[in-house]
């Protein structure tokens, strides 16, 4: 077939548009316009030699161009006249099956019409579709912002809700104190000051009135955590009138001041001191049971210790880096500890013989990982990504979660299994049991963390329900509400 010319309009642009037609019979293109048509186009111009060698490469160029686009329409053409086959030959086979099953015999006349078919078979696909995608909805959700927690001048690096007083919670800063908080009225409740470097990590004991907190100064103390809850009456200053509309300096300034204002009690010693490390305690935490305790440092290794009369009962070697966190479960004597290493190891006391087991999936440092029920273990990093393992199966996750930034210390509820993950670019996201996305924590100028969030801590049957903490000095308390999806 012939090829049409290239028009005048076109030439006095500087641009060829060339159109091309495919052999129906031997599926090649005819006719195709030669070089030399340019070359002669050109020359006729009187251009330059060099300019003219370029104009040849830049039409060559566009050649290449339309045979790729070409090529790629007949192919997906070819595609889709092939699938409207397919439509056709399953609209005719339904067809046949509906007029068959309607129809008695052949002499008489088909109850539905051609309209009322494909009427039926639209409202088939719909309904399977809605299925479908009803499967992947996430439950509804909703957050809202209950108050915060003043009196750290440093960050806080990690927030903890007591467990045998669910209306308290427990703080640990880089200004070398730990405190206790009402969560009712957010009144410090006690403030600890025994320790000589950045408290790093606070736990409390699984049903005692004690706490346990690990240090920069190589040191975890053990102190007792008893409080006495203030009245409902009873509010900070700073909280009752238009604190809300103050910018971020003059907050800063109030909560500098907020010691001032609040008579809170100060514990200056500990009832135990636990050592044995040569650098810094990162994490600190209570065994089952709460007999023993076991503690992580960036001396590389992890310690077993009997907190009744402060001896070392093991030395836990292995990692090739230091340690970033230690977390023991909640029922059953076994610990994980996390490293820089990028993986995290799972100590099992229960046996004579001590079992150790090595996770590797991560390709950064592993900052957290916590226990949760159906012997599932959630483990972070700074890869960015959370990975969820099963305890039985330990050879590779069974969902990752990918996040927008590195991985600090998560938490998981016991009531509805959903994990709240803090990250370094100041979010909080929430995802269920299964790795879906629930959605995130709110954050704006008057709201929420305006640095890295370091750990979050979930609590029950109390209107606040989730605690978070960040390296911006503020403790803050959330409402979180999950309904389930549907069941269809």
């Amino acid at each position: 077939m012939p090829v049409e010319g290239i028009t005048k309009a076109t030439k006095s642009k500087g641009v060829r548009m060339i159109r091309r037609h495919r052999s129906h019979t031997e599926g090649t293109h005819t006719d195709r316009p030669s070089m030399s048509r340019y070359r002669d186009d050109v020359e006729t111009d009187g251009m330059p030699s060099a300019l003219r060698d370029r104009l040849y490469d830049l039409f060559g160029q566009i050649e290449k161009e339309f045979d790729t686009l070409y090529t790629a329409n007949i192919t997906l053409q070819e595609r889709v006249d092939a699938l409207n086959e397919k439509i056709e030959v399953s609209s005719t086979s339904d067809k046949q099956l509906i007029d068959s099953q309607d129809t008695p015999d052949l002499g008489s006349k088909p109850k539905r019409s051609a309209s009322q078919i494909s009427q039926k078979i639209k409202t088939t696909y719909k309904v399977s579709t809605s299925k479908i995608v009803s499967s992947f909805r996430a439950p509804t959700s909703s957050f809202t912002y209950v108050r915060d927690y003043r009196g750290h001048r440093d960050g806080v690096w990690e927030v903890k809700l007591s467990k045998s007083d669910p209306h308290v919670i427990g703080t640990a800063s880089a200004d070398h104190t730990a405190r206790l908080f009402s969560i009712e009225t957010g009144i410090c409740l006690l403030r600890y000051t025994g320790h000589q470097g950045s408290v790093n990590s606070i736990r409390f004991h699984p049903n005692k009135d004690l706490v346990l907190t690990g240090s920069g100064d190589e040191r975890a103390h053990i102190w007792s955590s008893q409080v006495t809850l203030p009245s409902h009456g009873e509010v900070v200053k700073s909280h009752s009138s238009g604190e809300d509309d103050l910018d971020g300096s003059e907050k800063e300034e109030m909560m500098e001041d907020q010691d001032q204002v609040t008579d809170c009690v100060t514990q200056r010693s500990p009832l135990m001191e636990l050592s044995g490390h040569v650098g810094v305690i990162i994490a600190a935490d209570w065994m089952a049971g709460g007999t023993q305790a076991v503690t992580a440092s960036w001396d590389r290794t992890a310690i077993l210790h009997d907190t009744e009369s402060g001896e070392i009962i093991n030395t836990l070697t292995g990692h090739d880096q230091e340690l970033t966190e230690v977390e023991a479960h909640p029922s059953q004597r076994m610990a994980v500890t996390c490293s820089k290493d990028t993986t995290f190891r799972l100590w099992d006391f229960r046996a004579p013989a001590m079992l150790v087991n090595v996770f590797q999936g991560h390709t950064q440092p592993v900052t957290t990982a916590v226990f949760a029920s159906n012997d599932r273990v959630i483990s972070g990093s700074d890869d960015r990504r959370a990975k969820i393992w099963d305890l039985r199966n330990m050879r590779s996750p069974i969902a990752t979660i990918q996040c927008d930034s590195a991985i600090n210390r998560l938490a998981v509820c016991d009531a509805t299994q959903i994990i709240a993950i803090p990250q370094d670019n100041r979010h909080v996201k929430l995802c269920d049991i299964n790795g879906n996305r629930i959605g995130r924590l709110p954050r704006s100028s008057r709201q929420g963390h305006t640095r890295m969030v370091t750990s979050v801590s979930w609590a029950a049957d109390t209107s606040t329900n989730l605690f978070t903490c960040g390296f911006d000095r503020q403790v803050l308390g959330w409402q979180v509400w999950i309904q389930p999806k549907d069941k269809e």
